[in-house]
């Protein structure tokens, strides 16, 4: 399916509840000229969901823009696919792995010079990384910062299984310009299972940057979101600028349906004055890494000190009130 089509219903109610789709891992969402496009993990393939109202996301078309060859380095397992606009062309990073069941997971980006990223074409610009540090990595996200661009993932140091996050410059949107730098990995009793994955960056009003990212195995109960800041006016690429906050932002909460909340995104509300998180969860303890991961979605605040405050998972199916400007 392509093109668009959806129309919104008249708001009868002004609340929505969650989940928003029935499954959904790692969901992504990108606001442009007025229309949000969604994606997440389906392990195949790449689809995108096109709405005018997140809350309306389970009527959002759903269109398939990429799938995998059936053979190659980028062939199977197709992860946490980010959409971003870049140069007045469309680039979509994703994780895959290689036909070869042994070959790790690697970072990949497409091409489209279409104004919908529904419709076009998907050009292959192959393989982002740092050649002298091809490792394992995963959850590749973009982030322009003082007229740099950089590129942050979650990979491994090539001595053991630790998924670290690292950060590097980007010469353009497929090609690094620097060597990777860690900036963080595991240290607190929460970020379990050896894991810091699924950076995000954040703005607040006063220009200070964080870096959202996901602790712990997806395997677990125990997935989480915790909370980085970069050191005003510093520079990314000196991981002494980041500071790793104690505690994590956001956990789960088994009476509100709310095991494993993680790996996020990040949108403004319609009218562009409200801050709401995306994020996926699973409904039921013991349920894992598959596709019954769930996306939600909740307005957040910031506090005196300018941190981001998004609380606890909504419990779900409770009424929520829609972002403003739907």
């Amino acid at each position: 399916m392509t093109g668009f089509s959806q129309t919104v219903k008249p708001d009868t109610t002004g609340t929505f509840t969650n989940p928003l789709l029935p499954g959904g891992p790692d969901p992504w969402v990108i606001r442009e000229q007025g229309v949000y496009y969604y994606m997440a993990t389906t392990g195949r393939n790449i689809t995108i969901r096109k709405t005018k109202a997140m809350s309306a996301l389970s009527t959002a078309p759903a269109t398939v823009v990429w799938t995998a060859p059936a053979k190659g380095p980028d062939a199977r397992d197709i992860w946490a696919p980010e959409l971003h606009r870049l140069d007045g062309k469309w680039y979509l990073y994703y994780t895959a792995g290689s036909s070869d069941s042994i070959h790790p997971q690697h970072t990949f980006v497409l091409e489209n010079a279409a104004a919908d990223p529904t419709t076009g074409t998907w050009t292959s610009k192959g393989q982002i990384r740092d050649t002298a540090a091809d490792y394992f990595a995963i959850d590749g996200t973009v982030f322009s910062y003082k007229g740099n661009r950089y590129f942050i993932w979650s990979g491994h140091n090539g001595k053991d299984n630790v998924q670290r996050i690292y950060i590097a410059r980007m010469k353009n949107p497929w090609t690094l310009a620097s060597g990777r730098v860690e900036i963080a990995a595991p240290q607190y009793a929460w970020e379990k299972n050896g894991i810091n994955e699924g950076p995000e960056i954040l703005v607040n009003k006063q220009q200070d940057v964080f870096l959202v990212f996901s602790v712990s195995g997806c395997w677990t109960d125990d997935y989480a979101l915790g909370l980085m800041r970069l050191k005003k006016n510093a520079d990314p690429l000196v991981a002494a600028n980041w500071t790793k906050m104690p505690a994590p932002i956001l956990s789960g909460k088994p009476e509100n349906g709310a095991f494993s909340p993680g790996h996020n995104g990040f949108f403004k509300s319609g009218d562009g004055k409200e801050d709401w998180i995306i994020y996926h969860a699973n409904s039921r303890a013991g349920q894992g890494c598959g596709g019954q991961r769930n996306p939600r979605i909740q307005r957040f605040s910031w506090d005196d000190n300018g941190l981001p405050v998004i609380g606890e998972p909504v419990k779900i199916g409770t009424p929520q009130r829609k972002p403003a400007g739907e």
